[in-house]
């Protein structure tokens, strides 16, 4: 699915009705089943942007489009995951993944045969029936994950899903986002203060200047797929590395 944005700002009313301008103007096209990293500094509108395009927030001016619909709603077609897992604490491993599918109402047999189904891909087996306060941070994001995938959106929002875990954890579960991002054909959108990972990640890598966010680069990643962890060790690796690194340094 191709998102589009065209002339977007965001801008906030802090108390006393001053007017703070967070995001843009900012327009840009993705195409079907591309891969985006959003990397800039902290406050530059990141976030504001995956909430417009997740239909949570309308934008201050301009437009967001799927597939060149206006987005003014949530869409069944778009999952959205944050950095906090959110996983209801009452509920097992694989009940958890089947929630959206439940939701919609689909039987129980079908949408835990499905949730069984991602559980290997995950690397969560013998987790099925454990309860999120059983489970590492890395294992709950798995789980969120997972509950996102079994929607089979479309358009695959990520803000920050990984920040808050450790470097090696953060590692592994990147690589199994990008191994089940190739099979769901999905487009993906993902925000994050990792330039290594931005880049092992994605066909494009949005550079985002100081607050409000405008775009500043679009560094176009050509590392054939699929990636492996070896391949951060290259020296075109390095080198698209540093042609992000230097695009925020003139943020």
């Amino acid at each position: 699915m191709r998102v589009s944005v065209r002339d977007l700002q965001v801008t906030y009313r802090a108390p006393g009705g001053l007017a703070l301008p967070a995001l843009g103007p900012i327009s840009f096209e993705v195409e079907p089943e591309q891969f985006v990293a959003i990397v800039g500094p902290s406050g530059c509108g990141k976030s504001s942007l995956i909430r417009v395009l997740a239909g949570l927030q309308k934008p201050s001016s301009g437009s967001a489009y799927l597939n060149h619909q206006p987005i003014q709603e949530p869409s069944s077609a778009v999952g959205l995951m944050f950095q906090d897992s959110n996983l209801m604490p009452w509920r097992t491993v694989i009940d958890n993944i089947a929630l959206p599918l439940e939701l919609a109402g689909v039987s129980k047999m079908e949408r835990r045969a499905q949730a069984a189904d991602l559980i290997p891909q995950l690397g969560l087996e013998g987790f099925e029936e454990a309860y999120p306060g059983e489970l590492s941070g890395g294992m709950a994001q798995r789980v969120a994950l997972g509950r996102v995938l079994i929607q089979r959106p479309e358009v695959l929002l990520l803000d920050e899903p990984f920040g808050a875990l450790d470097a090696l954890t953060r590692e592994q579960i990147s690589l199994d986002l990008l191994q089940l991002w190739q099979q769901s054909g999905a487009t993906a959108i993902m925000v994050t203060h990792d330039i290594r990972e931005a880049v092992l990640l994605a066909d494009r890598v949005f550079v985002f200047s100081q607050r409000p966010g405008k775009l500043i680069a679009d560094v176009h990643i050509t590392l054939p797929r699929p990636r492996h962890s070896d391949d951060m060790f290259n020296e075109a690796f390095g080198d698209f590395v540093r042609q992000v690194r230097a695009a925020i340094d003139r943020a």
